[in-house]
């Protein structure tokens, strides 16, 4: 499949390439099903459907006459235009031409799938692999451990820029100004210092601080002095995990996969996975998740400038901002452009 950018697409097209060649969740694992489901992805225009236990991701459009497919329906052996019938099943070959049911088929007409995992609950989706080699997936702290419940909260979107949000996400100085009605204390404003450090994908942070994590409406409450530790890992460009510990070994784990749709509206992902409070509904968490994400979205949505200037000398910085360098800086190295929009 030949890499280009998307017809109105939204980024740089050395951005959006760079972009491609990295793995980005498109939907929930469970929201796939046989029928044609739409997914947009780096302004891509994806279908995807399930059949024989494989997940299909390919653009929307049949290739014999050009009508999106998540116009169409499906059966057990693939999926189905609307236009003239031909079904498209494992792999995005086309199987059946209705008009002409003894001819051959040519290659011309099957569908060019892209590379496709299924992971933390999520379908992820790379549009371009670099020469036809697979950038490495983000890894997720404790999805698979004995005694983790795994949830995969509803997606979330944001009407901003991808990058943004991720470094909202990695922001530990906000917490006293935005999420006050979820766990934050509104009185506990101090950053105790923290470093970066750079790995293969990004980097990692051990933050420490008395800033507790359990839900304001809660009545459980750290022992007295109790230091919570917040461990990031940046898996660069767009997706990042916090491993907080609680007191004793609980552990709460949560992934943030911001999927850029466009350079101006992302799809954020947060598979989460924790070893305590395992009888209290999945629904009560998705809820509580929604909130925090939903305290965030106004400041996301009008930051200005849209981008995130890659240049530090464009804004100014504060010493609780270890993290927003780091990453600003890590994605400079990757080579992204000065950066994202057109």
């Amino acid at each position: 499949m030949n890499p280009t950018p998307p017809a109105h697409c939204t980024f740089e097209p050395d951005d959006w390439l760079r972009l491609a060649r990295h793995w980005h969740p498109v939907t929930r694992t469970c929201d796939v099903s046989a029928a044609p489901t739409k997914a947009v992805l780096l302004d891509e225009q994806l279908v995807l459907y399930r059949v024989k236990g494989q997940v299909v991701a390919a653009r929307d459009v049949c290739p014999h006459r050009g009508v999106p497919l998540t116009l169409g329906f499906s059966d057990e052996e693939g999926i189905i235009c609307p236009y003239h019938g031909l079904r498209f099943g494992e792999n995005g070959r086309c199987n059946r031409i209705p008009s002409s049911p003894d001819q051959p088929i040519p290659a011309k007409l099957n569908l060019t799938p892209y590379a496709v995992e299924e992971r933390y609950g999520l379908v992820w989706v790379c549009l371009a692999p670099e020469e036809g080699t697979l950038a490495p997936l983000p890894q997720m702290p404790h999805w698979l451990d004995d005694g983790f419940q795994q949830i995969t909260c509803p997606p979330f979107d944001v009407e901003g820029f991808a990058g943004r949000q991720v470094e909202g996400f990695l922001d530990v100085a906000h917490f006293a100004w935005i999420h006050t009605d979820t766990f934050a204390d509104p009185d506990n404003q101090v950053v105790p210092a923290y470093n970066p450090v750079e790995t293969a994908h990004g980097f990692t942070v051990d933050y420490w601080s008395t800033v507790g994590n359990y839900p304001a409406s809660s009545d459980f409450r750290a022992p007295e002095g109790f230091s919570w530790l917040r461990h990031f890992e940046m898996h660069l460009p767009f997706t990042a995990t916090l491993t907080i510990h609680f007191p004793g070994e609980a552990r709460l784990v949560i992934m943030n996969a911001a999927s850029p749709v466009s350079a101006r509206k992302t799809r954020m992902f947060a598979p989460i996975a924790r070893n305590f409070d395992l009888h209290i509904p999945v629904e009560e968490v998705h809820a509580f998740n929604h909130r925090v994400f939903e305290e965030d979205r106004l400041m996301v949505e009008t930051q200005r400038p849209e981008r995130l200037p890659l240049d530090l000398t464009l804004e100014a910085h504060i010493p609780a901002d270890r993290s927003s360098i780091a990453y600003r800086r890590g994605l400079k190295k990757m080579g992204f452009g000065e950066f994202f929009l057109v």
